[in-house]
């Protein structure tokens, strides 16, 4: 069997990646400098915490797109995900979550595994909507602990200036659900109160959130100050470089996400962003009126934008995988190790990927 450059938590290993029943058994090889061979990577599979759709679907459609969003993204080594939902009527989302609660229980063959749910709205600021639909309000528990029926929802995010939502903030992160701060025009101040009341995230850093000024340090500058997890998206569209950069040296386990849409891995044309249409164009997607509305970003491309601003692949990559997966708590998703489920991209020299796989299945994804 070839060899790779395996990324492992202790650090490269020339050799070869041993699995069985969908988990790591072995890494058997020696200590190694990639910079001395021209082997290809082995790394972790992607893990993507921000996923609205992808191959011209959308999450919002139901479980009829679940499959074709699953298997655009694995073709592009995402190997698990959450499905991430728009704010939309109470009635919508519930009929979402039902939809993706049922689809958790099993991962169809060729598709990457769905971890549960990112619920990214309503509970956000009417006033900070970005691309999302106008069905904004204040959380409710009963209306939660309705939705926590209906699926693992793994993430929320939500505005703490609005009023109640401290405590909202308090009570479900002590259940575990990793509440991330996003969509909000609140203050440092409000955005400090949070961290301390239990968030542990914000909602791609930087984009609609009250930004850093050096009188009024805001949303951002909460984040940059005292955050340990936050997520971006690295399109170099939606963040310059250097704000990158800020991130990266300011909150040490920064991890990167798609925000993908359904324009994802499509060409050029219309797509549905929840009860949006949105343009693919030059790169991106937009609203009609030119506002950013989600991403057609793909982890591999992730990956390799990481390392055209400077990082070395190893960080790259824990910034995609094991980053993610230490934030929800999964130990045995994002590294290559003994226990570890056996998810992992291979990618040449040029960091293009040739194989994938998901659990121990060697996905196709060069013939989907």
């Amino acid at each position: 069997m070839s060899e790779d450059n395996i990324l492992t938590p202790h650090g490269w290993i020339r050799g070869r990646l041993v699995h069985q029943h969908g988990k790591v058994t072995a890494v058997e090889g020696s200590p190694c400098d990639p910079a001395d061979n021209d082997l290809p990577y082995l790394l972790p599979g992607f893990i993507d915490l921000h996923v609205h759709g992808g191959g011209g679907k959308d999450i919002m459609e139901g479980s009829d797109a679940f499959q074709t969003i699953t298997r655009t993204h694995v073709r592009f080594g995402t190997t698990s995900l959450l499905a991430t939902t728009m704010t939309a009527p109470v009635d919508e989302i519930s009929r979402v979550l039902g939809e993706i609660g049922t689809y958790c229980e099993s991962r169809p063959t060729g598709t990457a595994r769905v971890l549960g749910v990112h619920l990214e709205g309503p509970y956000i600021n009417p006033g900070k909507l970005g691309a999302q639909p106008n069905f904004a309000h204040t959380a409710l528990m009963a209306e939660v602990e309705e939705y926590l029926r209906l699926a693992p929802i793994r993430v929320i995010t939500i505005a703490p200036e609005i009023a109640g939502h401290d405590g909202l903030i308090r009570a479900l992160s002590e259940r575990g659900v990793r509440m991330q701060i996003g969509h909000t025009l609140g203050s440092y101040e409000e955005g400090v109160a949070a961290l301390a009341a239990g968030a542990t995230s914000f909602t791609h850093l930087y984009n609609a959130m009250s930004p850093l000024h050096h009188r009024e340090p805001g949303i951002v500058g909460a984040a940059l100050a005292h955050a340990k997890y936050a997520e971006l998206i690295p399109d170099l569209l939606h963040v310059h470089p250097g704000a990158m950069r800020v991130a990266l040296r300011s909150i040490p386990c920064l991890y990167c996400v798609t925000d993908s849409t359904a324009a994802a891995g499509m060409p050029d044309g219309e797509y549905k962003l929840g009860s949006h249409t949105v343009t693919k164009c030059l790169g991106g997607v937009r609203l009609a009126d030119g506002t950013l509305a989600g991403s057609t970003l793909t982890m591999d491309q992730a990956l390799r934008n990481l390392v055209k601003i400077g990082l070395p692949i190893n960080e790259a990559s824990q910034r995609l995988s094991q980053f993610p997966a230490d934030y929800l708590g999964l130990e045995e998703r994002g590294r290559l190790q003994p226990g570890s489920f056996a998810d992992c991209v291979r990618l040449d020299r040029s960091l293009h990927l040739t194989d994938v796989m998901v659990e121990g299945e060697s996905i196709d994804f060069k013939n989907a």
